[in-house]
């Protein structure tokens, strides 16, 4: 993937070591861009950095628990110093609330809805300076297509969507743009997906017969739409969410 338009923009991921958060910030760096990621541990982002640079993007990456907002506040500020400034926040993290406990709920909350609010309120006085600003949430289908098995993430997903458009509103005069990705069911390394596929073989199978474009899509695929959605090329979309999907979350 190749788009000179992004070429120098200054990327934040949240969450940004593995899985989804890596492969936007791969699709990022082959387009150009200077990367800052975080996410909790320290050798995982120490092995994205490897990976990136041998894309030869500038990265910066720093952990940080986004739980915790001084540490975001931390990062985007030291983000910011490192590469500049900040023209694209992408905030992927997630808690991962799957049970129905109170540590579950408090995960989506914090994690998932929490740490986008607090990384986008540090990240907006440098936005307000950049000439193509934008924020992507990375949401789920989840938040329309909720499963008994996940209330407290679909809930937390369906918080982040309306979180979406009411900061794209907020923001619209200043001409910030703020979008969503939702994907469906997305495999990849020893991802929940790809661990299922083991551990739950007749699940896996269920979803996997589910979904119309016959198959799990892959990392790569949000990150494409991810790309897509923070370039110029969308230069007039703001306030949307964008199902990543496969058609999964079609009307059967």
């Amino acid at each position: 993937m190749s788009d000179s338009s992004l070429a120098g923009a200054r990327v934040l991921v949240a969450g940004g070591s593995r899985g989804i958060g890596l492969a936007i910030a791969a699709a990022f760096a082959r387009a150009g861009a200077r990367l800052s990621l975080c996410a909790r541990g320290a050798e995982g982002l120490q092995h994205a950095r490897q990976t990136l640079q041998r894309e030869g993007a500038p990265v910066h990456v720093q952990p940080c628990d986004l739980a915790d907002p001084a540490q975001i506040q931390s990062w985007v500020e030291a983000a910011a110093a490192a590469l500049g400034g900040i023209d694209i926040v992408i905030n992927n993290a997630s808690g991962f609330g799957n049970g129905n406990d109170d540590a579950s709920w408090q995960a989506g909350f914090e994690v998932d809805l929490m740490a986008a609010v607090r990384t986008n309120r540090a990240a907006l006085p440098y936005l307000r300076g950049s000439t193509m600003p934008a924020i992507l949430n990375i949401s789920s289908i989840n938040a329309s297509v909720p499963t008994p098995r996940a209330a407290a993430y679909s809930t937390a997903k369906a918080a982040v969507n309306y979180y979406t458009v009411s900061l794209a509103t907020e923001l619209a005069r200043e001409r910030i743009r703020v979008n969503a990705l939702a994907p469906g069911s997305i495999e990849f390394p020893d991802g929940l997906w790809d661990r299922r596929r083991s551990s739950e073989p007749a699940l896996y199978e269920q979803i996997r017969a589910k979904i119309p474009f016959g198959g799990f899509g892959d990392a790569g695929d949000v990150a494409s739409a991810a790309v897509f959605l923070c370039s110029p090329a969308a230069r007039w979309i703001t306030g949307q969410v964008l199902a990543v999907d496969g058609g999964q979350s079609l009307p059967a």
